[in-house]
């Protein structure tokens, strides 16, 4: 049996057996690797896309995890309300950090957050997480202008340079292909500037402690790609 599906078996009222999902523990984290977890959050997203989410008790979840946390990955996801990430990876309450940002750029906050995550709070994924038709990118697409949104959409920038051609529909919002190529790009450029923006997790990488990863939403049909790493 993988990591992945262990769970624990209660019954019911009526005495009938549900499946529960069983929270992370201590020894867990410790244990599992970062290539098992990415294993994991993987497999967890097939069961989400075929809508077999395995089953929850949030009031056992909560008082489980009231005192104590020991989540196994952060993934760095788009603000995007359409990509519940927990239930993206099929994970209950205490097993994943998140951190969301529209167009999913890493900034210090992020980076000393994912820090945190890590070589404190014991997590050893840290997944950039970014969507099909995000709306962060198709606003950099069109160079929009809005208050603070206008220097974080300028973090997208390098990605849309890195996206060649297009030239004849149009390098802008209205190209959906030349949308999503610029999430992908957007998607790698962010893990790169993680590995080079923070020393304590390019070590940790480097180390073979976690592993950091690139990964695309499918908003159309929820499933999650990988980048190539």
């Amino acid at each position: 049996m993988s990591y992945s599906s262990k769970i624990i078996t209660v019954l019911t009222s009526i005495g009938a057996s549900v499946s529960l999902y069983a929270q992370t523990t201590m020894e867990e984290q410790k244990a599992i690797t970062p290539d098992q977890i990415l294993t994991e959050l993987m497999e967890g997203n097939e069961k989400y896309v075929a809508a077999q989410l395995t089953p929850i008790d949030i009031k056992k979840q909560i008082a489980a995890t009231a005192k104590s946390q020991y989540p196994k990955a952060v993934i760095l996801s788009c603000l995007d309300s359409r990509v519940p990430v927990e239930m993206v990876f099929d994970q209950g309450i205490g097993d994943i950090f998140v951190g969301r940002v529209a167009g999913n750029v890493e900034n210090v906050d992020q980076l000393g957050s994912m820090e945190f995550a890590t070589m404190l709070a014991g997590s050893k994924v840290i997944m950039v997480l970014g969507h099909t038709s995000c709306g962060a990118v198709k606003g950099a697409c069109d160079g929009a202008k809005l208050g603070n949104l206008t220097a974080l959409l300028e973090k997208i920038d390098p990605a849309i340079k890195a996206v060649k051609g297009h030239e004849e529909k149009g390098r802008n919002s209205k190209n959906h292909e030349f949308v999503n190529e610029v999430v992908h790009a957007n998607v790698v450029q962010t893990v790169a500037d993680i590995r080079s923006r923070s020393e304590v997790l390019s070590n940790l990488e480097k180390e073979g402690k976690i592993k950091i990863v690139g990964a695309v939403y499918d908003l159309a049909t929820g499933k999650v790609t990988l980048t190539a790493q």
